[in-house]
């Protein structure tokens, strides 16, 4: 046993102030566990959002040492007891609670994205075929949790509040999968580039770095939709060809 200190934010939209708890931690322990300590022990009314404790629900999501992070995810031995700990809400997202923020703007920016259209089947039984590169292409996409930690850190949304022009990278990941899969007929690519805002993403790849489940955000699903905006609007010969067309 090792005592350490967590400075832990406590507030809610109208403001408030860091607060210190100093506590016991043990062998083994996450971050989750000691918010849990410290409710049960310190500070009952300390509000905090979680589900699963196991990394696959994405609810506990908050900011450890100033980088987002899921706090079940997080050991105390990947952190120094030397100083406080600091534990703050997610920025990018209006303030609830404590550590406890508002994620319901994401779900409205879902609602939004085009849906998955598929092509007429390929056979008379009504079955597709589609070769597995292509399938396997978009199952990365496919492991999103919906943490939204992409959100939080992307700097569009967390500096800029660019939540009107700019759906982040995690919607930029759900449509990647939507435009990439083999039987989608959907056209997605006027959206992303007038009102989602696939421009103002400069490819910083914080988005990536901070995924907890190793997506790779910028290479893979914002990069190719780039692309994919710059070969229909701006490509000198196709816009001339369009022209005359």
């Amino acid at each position: 046993m090792s005592k350490a200190t967590f400075r832990i934010w406590r507030g809610d939209a109208l403001g408030g102030d860091f607060k210190d708890y100093q506590t016991e931690v043990s062998e083994g322990m996450v971050v989750l566990d000691v918010v849990h300590k410290i409710q049960a022990e310190q500070a009952n009314d300390l509000a905090v959002r979680w589900n699963c404790k196991a990394g696959k629900c994405g609810s506990c999501s908050a900011e450890i040492n100033g980088k987002p992070r899921l706090m079940c995810m997080t050991r105390m031995d990947e952190l120094s007891i030397e100083r406080p700990i600091t534990l703050e809400p997610m920025h990018a997202f209006p303030m609830i609670k404590d550590l406890v923020t508002d994620v319901s703007w994401n779900y409205e920016v879902k609602k939004k994205i085009k849906k998955f259209k598929p092509r007429k089947p390929d056979a008379a039984d009504g079955t597709w075929r589609m070769s597995q590169t292509d399938v396997d292409r978009v199952q990365e996409f496919r492991k999103c949790i919906e943490c939204f930690l992409c959100q939080d850190v992307c700097h569009v949304l967390r500096e800029h509040d660019k939540h009107e022009q700019f759906i982040g990278p995690r919607f930029f990941v759900y449509s990647a999968a939507l435009e990439m899969h083999p039987l989608d007929t959907e056209d997605r690519l006027a959206d992303l580039k007038q009102s989602q805002g696939i421009g103002l993403c400069n490819i910083t790849k914080c988005c990536t770095k901070v995924c907890p489940e190793s997506i790779t955000i910028t290479d893979n699903a914002i990069i190719p939709l780039k692309e994919r905006v710059v070969d229909r609007f701006y490509d000198p010969i196709k816009k001339l060809f369009r022209v005359f067309s």
